[in-house]
């Protein structure tokens, strides 16, 4: 029956407007129809625990809300909520006599190219642009609202309890999108946070920081035009609109990251502490990104139980959702990394760039690719593949000595700045490595030497995929493997964490951390 009612929104005739065509779009909780030139979203008649859409009275009293909410910051977007009707053929937009089945909201539709998910893929997006939108948040956390029921749900046990409910919520999940073993850490971590952390969450609501803010800030409901558009805020349970204003930028900071944004934070926080004043403690905010970040995870997991969800989609969505626990997991680890110096090391196409860019993905690090500097140096920064010789060209001595160089010194420049430095490289030869175990003695820092191994069966598989692969930067191929591993001068035992990488990836990350003592 909602499948053909659904597919009945779909005729162009079931709207006031003249349209040349329809879209649907299916999330969780809603159906979302859009036209040439406006948005109808109809709620879905589920119950989360969290949310419920269960009534049709209920679903219009949300409809309501959401308006009513979200003119709080763009009030020219919202035009108010529309009866759906009976029809002959299903339902219709249309105004008439049929009987009133549901509601849905009504806004104008933005445009596709200038929502901010798309202008971060596309790389349009920078320091000015974030900042735009750390000066409207800002302005909007001080003029939200707050009073003692807003301050009730800053309290310790309130934050504790949304944070139980989401690890009920997530139990279905476990061994499919979130593994066992993150699952129990994560519930300790929790825990062990809010018994050493009540002074600092105590005087955040002291502070006024607790308010009325939006809820689900992140690039998916942002629009850059003239001005900074934000909408779709929490309308459906107040808990989780009342909330300490970092954990509103949380998710935003949060969402940059799993987009591969880490280096617009800065300059967001930046902007946003010089509008509130507000000094947002890094370990209160890496708290609640992990929320962020688990809740994501959650909701994404929740598509899954969906029997109508398109095969097509299961296998991405999983992903989604895995990848969006291991970051929450990642959040909760980074407060255990003192600055260090993590190199990789290993023969071509044994997964140390893999491993790098997982392992940054988690703890929040940039690698820095030999690879990538070697061709910047040369000026070949953008060439396809070189087709020089085993240590011919690029790969000669001298650029060998220049790359390391380079790597040494942009590795100080981090640890010197108080941050960890992750290098991504070879390191064949012990001369380099020891060059810089130095470096982290004369810091006193911590060294971690992660060495990657897998069956050259699958290191001729990787190397032979890369040939397809346009955005492959390395030059390893498996004609020159041979020679490289000829003269490896592989690390004695106890110099290296070994880490098989023909483990599945995050199996692979998760020996990393237990070696370097970050994981059980």
């Amino acid at each position: 029956m909602v499948r053909t009612l659904i597919e009945s929104l779909l005729d162009q005739k079931a709207y006031p407007e003249p349209t040349s065509e329809i879209s649907l779009t299916e999330t969780h909780v809603s159906y979302i129809f859009l036209t040439d030139h406006f948005v109808y979203k109809v709620k879905k008649a589920v119950d989360f625990g969290f949310l419920d859409f269960t009534t049709m009275e209920k679903r219009r009293f949300y409809c309501q809300e959401e308006v009513r909410l979200n003119c709080r910051l763009s009030p020219e977007i919202y035009l108010g909520v529309v009866e759906l009707r009976e029809a002959p053929k299903g339902a219709t937009f249309r105004p008439g006599p049929g009987k009133v089945i549901d509601y849905a909201v009504k806004m104008k539709r933005l445009p596709e190219g200038r929502m901010l998910g798309h202008l971060l893929e596309a790389g349009e997006v920078g320091p000015a642009e974030i900042a735009r939108i750390a000066q409207v948040v800002g302005e909007f956390h001080l003029a939200a609202a707050r009073g003692p029921r807003i301050d009730d749900c800053g309290s310790v046990d309130a934050i504790g309890a949304t944070w139980r409910e989401n690890f009920r919520q997530a139990e279905p999940f476990l061994g499919r999108t979130l593994p066992l073993a993150d699952h129990l850490w994560l519930k300790g971590w929790v825990e062990e946070f809010l018994g050493a952390q009540t002074t600092l969450l105590a005087g955040r609501v002291t502070d006024g920081f607790i308010r009325e803010c939006d809820g689900d800030l992140h690039a998916g409901n942002i629009c850059l035009t003239d001005r900074v558009l934000i909408f779709d805020c929490i309308e459906f349970n107040e808990r989780f609109r009342f909330i300490d204003t970092a954990a509103d930028i949380a998710f935003f900071l949060m969402d940059l990251e799993y987009a591969g944004h880490r280096e617009l934070c800065a300059t967001f926080l930046e902007a946003y502490r010089r509008v509130t004043g507000d000094p947002v403690p890094t370990e209160l905010l890496r708290f609640y990104q992990a929320q962020r970040a688990f809740v994501r995870g959650k909701v994404t997991s929740f598509r899954l139980a969906d029997p109508e969800l398109p095969p097509e989609e299961r296998g991405p969505d999983t992903d989604v959702a895995r990848r969006y626990f291991r970051l929450a997991r990642g959040f909760a680890l980074r407060g255990r990394l003192a600055p260090s110096l993590i190199l990789t090391c290993g023969l071509m196409g044994s997964g140390k760039s893999a491993l790098a860019r997982e392992l940054g993905f988690q703890l929040g690090l940039k690698p820095l690719s030999s690879d990538r500097l070697r061709k910047g140096l040369a000026g070949r920064a953008a060439a396809p593949a070189a087709a020089d010789g085993y240590l011919g060209g690029i790969y000669s001595a001298a650029y060998n000595e220049a790359t390391y160089r380079a790597l040494l010194e942009a590795a100080e420049r981090a640890l010197a700045a108080g941050e960890s430095a992750l290098l991504d490289a070879t390191f064949r030869r012990k001369a380099d490595r020891e060059a810089f175990r130095a470096l982290a003695q004369r810091l006193d820092v911590p060294f971690f030497l992660l060495e990657t191994r897998c069956p050259e069966a699958l290191v001729k598989e990787r190397l032979d995929r890369r040939r397809h692969d346009p955005t492959e930067i390395s030059d390893g191929r498996w004609e020159i493997f041979p020679q490289q591993k000829a003269e490896f001068e592989r690390p004695e035992v106890g110099e290296s964490i070994v880490v098989d990488s023909s483990l599945l990836l995050p199996e692979a990350v998760d020996r990393a951390l237990t070696g370097m003592g970050l994981w059980p």
